[in-house]
């Protein structure tokens, strides 16, 4: 989760976006308090993709999960910590923003797709 910021989805105007990653869903790939950079367009969204996203039925939440499948014109999203369910498993079907290409801060390094 990035935190709930009703200008969030607003804030991914640029190509490439620094994004603070909040909360524990998508550990250990992501862990609370990792910057990452967002990119928006770029190649199209894939499953297993960290992407940044806003669920239909929470707009005014910004997201950062793992796309599983498309679904109804937008994304079926999962966290990677099964114990988290604050994912598409609460709030259905999320419109995908950007996609997380990288962790700066504060260990460096590419976030990677991963087979689902």
């Amino acid at each position: 989760m990035v935190g709930s910021h009703p200008a969030g989805a607003a804030r991914l105007r640029r190509p490439l976006t620094a994004v603070l990653v909040t909360g524990p869903s998508m550990a250990p790939t992501l862990r609370h308090g990792d910057a990452v950079l967002v990119r928006r367009g770029g190649r199209p969204v894939r499953s297993g993709d960290v992407v940044v996203a806003v669920f239909r039925t929470r707009p005014d939440l910004l997201v950062v999960k793992r796309a599983v499948r498309p679904q109804d014109g937008g994304w079926w999203l999962r966290g990677d910590n099964d114990l988290v369910t604050d994912d598409s498993r609460a709030y259905g079907v999320a419109d995908v923003r950007g996609r997380v290409v990288l962790r700066y801060w504060p260990r460096p390094g590419r976030v990677r797709s991963r087979a689902l």
